[in-house]
């Protein structure tokens, strides 16, 4: 990201998502290179880390519920990723990508209000 590039921190994090989101989809069609599997979970498991300190912040203006939601689906994101690795399932990479484009897409349209 250039430093001339003003993101809020909103919109940065749902960069951070969909960048994750595409190396995730472009090393599962390429399952000859695990490596390359192994660098997008982990790029996508330090996304969802640095969003759950994001929501666990005292400043976090985003409500309970929310940040309750997100916390979940960061755990649930960990889990997922510390018990599958480079075995990991199709459909569990296929879940992985729908969540970080659904948090990016709702966190844009909450940083556009």
């Amino acid at each position: 990201m250039s430093n001339d590039t003003n993101l809020s921190l909103a919109e940065e994090q749902a960069f951070q998502l969909s960048q994750a989101a595409i190396a995730l989809d472009q090393a599962r069609s390429d399952r000859g290179d695990l490596s390359k599997l192994a660098v997008a979970l982990e790029s996508n498991l330090e996304a969802w880390v640095a969003l759950k300190t994001i929501v666990a912040a005292e400043g976090c203006l985003l409500p309970d519920a929310v940040k309750d939601n997100l916390r979940r689906l960061a755990s649930f994101v960990a889990d997922r990723t510390l018990q599958g690795g480079e075995n990991m399932a199709d459909a569990t990479i296929d879940a992985l990508i729908n969540i970080n484009l659904q948090i990016s897409e709702g966190l844009l349209e909450g940083a556009s209000k």
